[in-house]
């Protein structure tokens, strides 16, 4: 079985048998982070490209007065930015929300992987481009959508990336974030989330239990988030399901703002 780091890299370019092997060679056996722990705080020399080869964590910005805003979650497969090692001090925090099985490029190592092998360097070149596209999907979330919007986009998008990485089956995948996480994560309160849950879920649209998420309608669902996943960038072998390539329309429940 490939690690999730070539399962997903794999959805941006073919790669070669040697590739993943020069794949689980940089990666090694990785260290195992416990939930709720930062595995790198903002101020820290980041000589390490850190991977997130099993379990959920997130990247977030803390404010003197304690108001956390988290700016992505980051998922099994995921490069937490292949040049970080260039930089002379982080400039955000990586906390893990569940416990977090972590591999580590070294900086030297990662330059001598994507110089050996082309398909890897334009593999990676493509997933920093898909990162930046979901930021800015993040920043339409927070200056467009309403809260329901945001949610329903959030869930759409988890889905999709999950099941690139063939960790969702059918119309679920997990769900270990809290609703405090989804708070920081939207710009809203617990309060609002939870309210916000609740509509989702007397519409028919979801299900959220045991830190599993259903999703039982994907096109509504899609529709009311205003979710296109085509901003995601994986075109290799991509599962269709359970979304549409393109949402027509719209779907809208409540006067939520």
């Amino acid at each position: 079985m490939p690690n999730p780091r070539a399962r997903k890299l794999q959805r941006y370019i073919p790669l070669s048998d040697a590739d993943k092997l020069w794949l689980s060679d940089v990666l090694g056996p990785g260290r195992q982070i416990a939930a709720r722990t930062d595995i790198i705080h903002e101020g820290d020399d980041p000589r390490a490209v850190n991977v997130i080869l099993d379990g959920w964590a997130c990247r977030y910005r803390q404010l003197l007065d304690g108001r956390r805003q988290i700016v992505a979650f980051l998922l099994p497969g995921d490069l937490c930015d292949p040049h970080v090692f260039l930089l002379k001090e982080m400039d955000h925090t990586i906390s893990a929300i569940t416990p977090v099985l972590l591999g580590q490029i070294s900086g030297a190592a990662m330059q001598a992987m994507t110089a050996r092998s082309p398909q890897l360097d334009l593999a990676v070149h493509r997933e920093v481009l898909a990162t930046a596209a979901v930021q800015r999907e993040w920043t339409v979330s927070l200056g467009c959508r309403t809260g329901i919007e945001r949610l329903a986009h959030l869930f759409c998008e988890l889905h999709a990336r999950l099941a690139a990485v063939g960790l969702a089956d059918d119309n679920t995948c997990p769900m270990p974030i809290t609703q405090n996480d989804l708070a920081d994560a939207m710009g809203q309160t617990s309060v609002h989330i939870n309210r916000t849950l609740q509509e989702m879920r007397s519409a028919g649209l979801i299900t959220l239990r045991r830190r599993s998420l259903t999703i039982h309608d994907p096109t509504a669902l899609a529709q009311l988030g205003h979710f296109d996943r085509a901003y995601l960038h994986l075109t290799v072998d991509y599962p269709s399901a359970p979304f549409p390539a393109r949402t027509v329309g719209s779907l809208s429940i409540g006067n939520d703002v």
